[in-house]
């Protein structure tokens, strides 16, 4: 009853302003019709209905918008008293969408936020009834991409962002399934399988498919400079804030608790150091506090890899190729004499055996090295059965398992067999004809990256190519070393997605600055129309070329 009673004083509140305006509709029928109104102040003159016409539009205005509002008040009053004594999870989810949806198709670049900050802060799973489990990220990203949709549908335009790297990606997928249907019409009916491994080989073609997806979502949605600044700021300050933590004795214990298994994923790192190496070492426009913070994190990624989790190659191997790469296009001037450095060295033996040691040396490479090349042996000799295609995405755990596998001394009567290489991986799932698709991404990708390169020589985009060509780098040498860039749904799955998508996300940055030009020059072709809209062209300019 007390809510009902509020609920009451509340619609009376909100439809006051409805009431007291009864006496202004009257008003306004006497002007339009021309009568004279004896309480009005402009009494005993007739009013003209054209005078009067942007007075009565405002009101009509004014009046539906009380009305709307009164009808929303009055739902959200009788959906809180009738849902209010049936709480559930499910009622909580539609509510939040009712709220979300709008909100995001209004803007949809706020759910690139919401994916980043879902990746790295919701610690949460959620089962599938398989040996696959999610997490928000996982769910997030075909959210977006429904909403894309819906919103290409709204729009009458239904279309991915113009670039090269496009159409290699959307093969890439297609070989995806291509596997699948031809891998499952010629199973060795002696490989057994369980009955709901078709959803498994899904979820792993979903891996493949939101990975692009992401790629494309920002491609699509960041259409200016000034979003991807704030994508990219988001990252930095979460993304690096609580690496710091991380690496800190004190509260090391808390910062996990409250963030996501994306941070002992070697992708998050090469993207954390590439976008702020790329900052420090390109962007001369940065401010001291941003300077200073950023140089913190690099700090921290250094403790992380290279001491605190030395014992992990992928980490500091990423993070070698990402600032290697990053020294290359800064000083040009350096390259030569360092490679002939690092060539003297290679050729007086001093180089590989120190890396060896640094990595573990024989011990590390009885527990892992050797181990790895053994199971890469077991799924390339299973996939040969159809190389072209591949076996179909997932399948080649089943067939890998049929037989025993031996090292060292150790005899496994029942192997889980996973490559832990992604190439291999990729040659398993979608044969030579994905892994070539692929390939060509990778080698579009990087050609557009050298090509912003030229047309971005300072600022935030200049640090931002530079950065993600880095990262590009760094992911495909981790990529050797472990499924991390598309995991393998029975190894590093969806947990590493967290990581692995941020990747796909900030890769797609680049088709975004790809696009900024045309979209600059449409601007441009509009600013004769008018003295606002070349201020605002000449704003946004500006605003681009700060920090």
């Amino acid at each position: 009853m007390e809510l009902l009673a509020a609920g009451l004083g509340g619609l009376i509140l909100l439809t006051q302003p409805i009431l007291r305006r009864i006496s202004v509709q009257e008003v306004r029928e006497a002007l339009t019709n021309g009568e004279i109104i004896e309480d009005y102040p402009y009494a005993g003159h007739p009013i003209d209905p054209a005078a009067t016409r942007m007075f009565t539009t405002e009101r009509d205005q004014t009046r539906q918008t009380n009305l709307l509002t009164a009808l929303i008040a009055a739902a959200v009053l009788a959906a809180a008293a009738y849902f209010g004594g049936r709480a559930s999870l499910r009622w909580l989810e539609l509510a939040l969408a009712a709220i979300v949806v709008p909100v995001l198709l209004k803007r949809p670049v706020l759910g690139l936020l919401a994916l980043v900050l879902a990746s790295l802060l919701l610690p949460m799973e959620f089962g599938t009834g398989t040996e696959v489990r999610l997490n928000p990220a996982s769910l997030l990203v075909p959210a977006l991409l429904a909403l894309w949709l819906l919103d290409g549908v709204r729009r009458r335009a239904i279309r991915l962002a113009a670039s090269r790297a496009t159409q290699p990606l959307l093969l890439f997928l297609a070989a995806g399934l291509l596997s699948l249907l031809i891998g499952n019409a010629t199973w060795d009916p002696m490989v057994p399988r369980r009955d709901s491994f078709l959803l498994v080989q899904l979820a792993q073609w979903a891996i493949f498919a939101f990975s692009a997806g992401a790629f494309w979502l920002a491609a699509s949605w960041v259409r200016d400079e000034t979003w991807l600044r704030r994508l990219t700021a988001v990252f930095l300050l979460v993304g690096g804030g609580f690496a710091i933590l991380r690496v800190a004795p004190e509260v090391h214990g808390l910062a996990e608790r409250v963030t996501t298994a994306a941070f002992i994923r070697a992708p998050f790192w090469v993207l954390l150091s590439g976008l702020a190496w790329g900052q420090l070492l390109f962007n001369r426009q940065l401010t001291r506090e941003w300077r200073a913070f950023l140089l913190s994190v690099s700090a921290a990624v250094v403790l992380y890899a290279f001491v605190q989790q030395r014992e992990g190659a992928s980490n500091w191997v990423g993070l070698v190729a990402t600032l290697g790469l990053l020294l290359w296009l800064r000083l040009p001037r350096l390259r030569w004499p360092v490679a002939a450095i690092i060539v003297i060295l290679a050729v007086l033996g001093l180089l590989f055996p120190s890396v060896y040691s640094f990595a573990g040396g024989d011990v590390e490479w009885n527990l892992s090295g050797g181990s790895r090349l053994v199971l890469i042996e077991r799924v390339v000799q299973v996939t040969l059965r159809n190389p072209i295609t591949g076996l179909g995405p997932a399948a080649y755990r089943p067939y890998a398992n049929m037989q025993p596998l031996a090292y060292l001394g150790a005899f496994w009567l029942d192997p889980q067999i996973n490559s832990h290489n992604n190439y291999v991986d990729l040659f398993a799932h979608v044969g030579l004809l994905g892994l070539g698709l692929f390939v060509w991404f990778a080698c579009e990708v990087a050609r557009l990256g050298q090509q912003l390169r030229g047309r971005y020589t300072k600022g935030f985009a200049a640090g931002y190519v530079n950065g993600m060509l880095a990262v590009g780098a760094g992911s495909l040498v981790i990529m050797a070393l472990a499924d991390w860039i598309l995991p393998f749904v029975y190894n590093i799955g969806f947990e590493g997605f967290q990581a692995s998508v941020l990747v796909w996300l900030f890769m797609g940055g680049l088709m975004a600055l790809e696009n900024f030009r045309g979209q600059e020059a449409g601007d441009k072709g509009q600013e004769s129309h008018g003295d606002a809209s070349r201020s605002g062209g000449r704003s946004q300019k500006a605003e681009r070329e700060s920090v």
